[in-house]
């Protein structure tokens, strides 16, 4: 039987995302949605985006466009300065691709594969954005801002018009633990932080969490 499961935010911690690959066994058959955010703050952004286009070879990889893949590419397009980003953890990223002045050390694939990035995934009973969401608004009409900046510390959102639970990231849990209420879970578990990468198969409640050393939480 195939698994939807949503991953929370990477940052550059693929030690973690490759423990909860090898614990998931993602078959070709299964949906693996990532909120967003796979670059920035942890150490190897770089091998999470190459990890990433792995993935689209395993299974059927819904790979959802974060704040921080929105600022990279505005960088590396040269639509944006990089000092914001740079301030954002975009440092710890180049490092990983071995800057020495040149922004063509991010290879064209992983340009790509960041342009293509969708803002949301949405199925019978669930639907899952990055980071926030209007409950009055269809998913096709949010705005941008709101999908990828906006905490849900800042606003908690209601129960959306469609009735589907909610699955965000990018509101970290200092402490590594999952919110839940009835209509949302944020699964950014703050990972980059020292705490937890966190899987979660949206039709069992099933759970994978990884530390950034990619020791598997029991």
């Amino acid at each position: 039987m195939s698994r939807t499961i949503a991953i929370g935010d990477i940052h550059g911690c693929l030690a973690a995302l490759n423990t909860l690959i090898d614990a998931i066994q993602p078959q070709h058959d299964d949906t693996l949605i990532t909120v967003g955010d796979y670059v920035d703050r942890g150490p190897d952004s770089k091998g999470v985006l190459d990890r990433m286009l792995e993935l689209e070879k395993m299974c059927n990889l819904v790979p959802l466009l974060g704040n921080h893949e929105e600022m990279m590419l505005a960088v590396v397009e040269r639509r944006m300065e990089p000092f914001g980003w740079l301030n954002h953890g975009g440092v710890q990223t180049m490092e990983s691709y071995g800057f020495t002045g040149d922004l063509e050390c991010v290879p064209k694939s992983h340009r790509e594969f960041m342009s293509r990035m969708p803002s949301f995934f949405e199925n019978d009973t669930h639907f899952v954005v990055h980071a926030n969401y209007d409950p009055m608004l269809p998913l096709t009409e949010q705005p941008d801002d709101l999908l990828r900046w906006i905490k849900i510390t800042e606003v908690l959102p209601g129960p959306h018009m469609s009735g589907k639970k909610a699955i965000v990231g990018h509101t970290h849990d200092r402490n590594g633990e999952i919110f839940e209420v009835a209509h949302l879970i944020c699964i950014d578990t703050f990972c980059y932080g020292g705490r937890w990468l966190t899987a979660l198969e949206l039709t069992s409640g099933q759970i994978w969490q990884s530390n950034p050393d990619g020791v598997l939480r029991e």
